[in-house]
C-alpha cells in the first residue's frame, strides 16, 4: 500500500503561537485557559501536564487570577467581562480570527446588517456574533431562508469554513434577495484553504485517507466531509494506535492529510502506523 502525504498539512502558526504563549506562561505561574485552547486531545494533555488549567469563557470563576482566551478568539463583552472582575487577560486569538472580528466591526458601522457563515454554537462563531445581538449565523441552505429581510448584508464567515461551501452561501443570499445589496469579506483563512486544496489534489489519486485531528476541529470535520461528499473513504482519528489494519484491506493508495492544530509527531506517528499496516497487507 502506498501512502500519499498531503501537500499542506499540520498545525497552523495560530494555533502553534497560542500553544507556544500557553506553554510560557505556565512556566511562570499558574493560569487557567477559557476553554479548549485548541481542538486538540493532545496538545490538552501536554498543558495539563504542565499545570495548566481549563475554565469556561461564560463564567467569571477560575482557579487563578491569570487567564487565558483561546486561540478561536472572544467577543468585547466576554473580555471586558473578566477585566471588570479583576482577572488578569492574555489573549491567545489567531490573528486571521482577529481580522475577522475586525471585518464583521466595519461591515457593521458601515451600515450593513451582520451575517456571519459558520457553525452555530462553535466558539468562534459566538465570539464573532456575540458584540451584535442581531446578527445572524447561517449554517445550512435553511438557515438562509431564516434571515430578515434587510437592504444590506454584510457577510463574513467562520475562519475554518470551505470557502466553495461559504461561496455557494453567499451566492444563494443573493438569489434569495436579489433587491438587496450583499457585501462579502472572506475571512476563510489561508491555511483551511491551503489544507482543502491539497486534500482535492489527494482525493484524485488515492482510494480512502486518513484524516488526523481532534473530534471537535471543525476544520478537520470539513476535511472529513470534503473526502466523503467526493466518494473517497475517510477515516478519521484522533490518535495513530487507533489505525486499524483491516481497514486498508483491497486499498492500494492510501492519502493522509490533517487539521490545523494537529502537532507534527502526531502526523510522523500516524505515517509511521499507516507504514507498519503496509507491510502487514498482502
Amino acid at each position: 500500500m502506498r501512502i500519499i502525504l498531503a501537500e499542506h498539512f499540520g498545525m497552523c502558526f495560530g494555533v502553534r503561537d497560542a500553544i507556544a504563549q500557553a506553554e510560557e506562561l505556565a512556566q511562570q505561574a499558574p493560569f487557567t485557559i477559557l476553554g479548549e485552547l485548541v481542538h486538540n486531545p493532545i496538545v490538552r494533555e501536554r498543558l495539563r501536564a504542565q499545570g495548566v488549567t481549563e475554565g469556561s469563557l461564560d463564567q467569571t470563576g477560575s482557579t487563578s487570577s491569570r487567564v487565558m482566551i483561546t486561540a478561536h478568539g472572544a467577543s468585547d463583552i466576554k473580555r471586558a467581562m473578566w477585566h471588570e472582575r479583576g482577572f488578569r487577560v492574555f489573549d491567545g486569538t489567531c490573528p486571521l480570527v482577529r481580522q475577522a472580528h475586525e471585518q464583521l466591526r466595519r461591515l457593521v458601522s458601515a451600515g450593513y446588517f451582520p451575517v456571519v457563515i459558520g457553525k452555530i454554537g462553535h466558539v468562534e462563531v459566538r465570539g464573532l456574533t456575540e458584540d451584535f445581538p442581531e446578527a445572524c449565523v447561517v449554517d445550512l441552505g435553511s438557515d438562509v431562508l431564516k434571515l430578515p429581510r434587510r437592504d444590506r448584508y454584510g457577510v463574513i464567515s467562520q475562519t475554518t469554513q470551505p470557502i466553495d461551501r461559504v461561496r455557494a452561501l453567499v451566492a444563494a443570499i443573493e438569489q434569495l434577495h436579489p433587491e438587496s445589496e450583499v457585501r462579502f469579506v472572506d475571512t476563510v483563512c489561508k491555511p483551511t484553504k491551503d489544507r482543502q486544496s491539497a486534500l482535492r489534489k489527494l482525493i484524485d489519486v488515492t482510494e480512502a485517507i486518513v484524516v488526523v485531528g481532534g473530534r471537535d476541529s471543525n476544520n478537520t470535520r470539513q476535511l472529513v466531509e470534503t473526502c466523503r461528499a467526493a466518494g473517497r473513504r475517510a477515516f478519521h482519528i484522533e490518535r495513530p494506535d487507533e489505525l486499524r489494519s483491516e481497514w486498508f484491506d483491497g486499498i492500494s493508495v492510501v492519502g493522509l492529510t490533517t487539521g490545523t492544530s494537529t502537532v507534527r509527531e502526531t502526523v510522523d506517528a500516524a505515517f509511521r502506523r499507516l507504514e507498519e499496516i503496509a507491510r502487514t497487507l498482502p
